[in-house]
């Protein structure tokens, strides 16, 4: 299944003390790369949080935000005193250099560390913020599939204008090789026929006719875009297969990351295309080159986001 980088997941788990919050973003990135915003209490949690996220994440710009809501504690032997006095002494301290420094509100007391007594023990959030951790990436994972699988019917969509483009130029093509022939040929009479005025009574007809056709062959093998053609209509079906339709074959969708690999086949792809416009000999052609890298430049773009 093709699946996006850029995703969006998030889960909230509620216990008696308090509601821990994680969230997780992601965009598109050459490697996988983990951002890690959560709270000093659960700093701890960091390694056991990037090995989750590393067995299902092969590729992206991670950022894992993590917040923990504590509850008012309305029972007043459950307030840690000690912590009060120590919030109290620092007030002081700082109204000593700032005098008219506001008294912190109640809320901002009992939120601040330790007060609450049971916030006194950060163990107690782990077991929350990995459930909310397992939560997100679940939601997380069910947007990178969505994402994806629009991105693979744009894809498609792209793959199918080039079908046609291709099947266009091959059905033009034996018109434009013949033009090119007869023009390549009367170019050639007339330039012999400059060069050598009253030169040809040493030279048969048939003769001539065979070495101006040896060169307009010649020639014509440089506008032959039968190998291109080929090319690029194989590198559609490893797309196809790439995205998981399985392709002519029918075997399944290739191992590793799809994203590398159809970054790599674009440029194959592209590079066709060049070779393609270099043998241009009618403006059919050279229009059929512009439009499939055009094509393909929006392939690329698409498989940016692409894990």
């Amino acid at each position: 299944m093709i699946r996006s980088m850029t995703a969006f997941g998030s889960a909230s788990v509620n216990l008696p003390i308090g509601t821990v919050t994680l969230e997780l973003r992601s965009v598109n990135s050459r490697y996988l790369d983990l951002y890690f915003r959560v709270p000093d209490e659960l700093r701890h949690l960091e390694a056991a949080l990037r090995e989750r996220l590393c067995a299902a994440v092969p590729r992206g710009k991670v950022e894992v935000r993590a917040n923990l809501l504590r509850r008012a504690q309305t029972d007043p032997g459950r307030i840690n005193i000690a912590a009060l006095q120590g919030a109290a002494e620092l007030l002081q301290a700082v109204r000593a250099v700032v005098p008219d420094t506001a008294a912190p509100r109640l809320a901002e007391l009992l939120a601040w560390p330790g007060v609450q007594a049971d916030a006194d023990d950060p163990a107690q959030w782990d077991e929350a913020v990995l459930a909310a951790c397992n939560q997100a990436l679940v939601q997380f994972q069910q947007a990178r599939d969505a994402e994806g699988a629009r991105l693979a019917g744009v894809m498609r969509e792209k793959a199918s204008a080039i079908g046609e483009v291709l099947e266009q130029v091959q059905g033009q093509l034996p018109q434009i090789l013949n033009d090119y022939r007869e023009r390549l040929g009367r170019k050639l009479r007339d330039t012999v026929a400059t060069a050598f005025p009253g030169g040809f009574q040493n030279i048969s007809g048939a003769e001539l006719s065979e070495r101006l056709a040896q060169e307009a062959t010649l020639f014509t093998l440089r506008i032959d875009v039968d190998e291109e053609l080929a090319r690029l209509k194989s590198h559609l079906t490893e797309l196809d297969r790439i995205l998981g339709g399985g392709g002519a074959s029918g075997r399944g969708r290739p191992s590793g990351s799809p994203g590398k690999r159809l970054d790599f086949l674009f440029q194959e792809m592209n590079r066709e295309a060049n070779t393609l416009g270099s043998k241009a000999g009618a403006i059919e052609m050279t229009r059929a080159a512009v439009d499939l890298k055009l094509l393909i430049e929006q392939l690329r773009e698409q498989a940016q986001n692409i894990e």
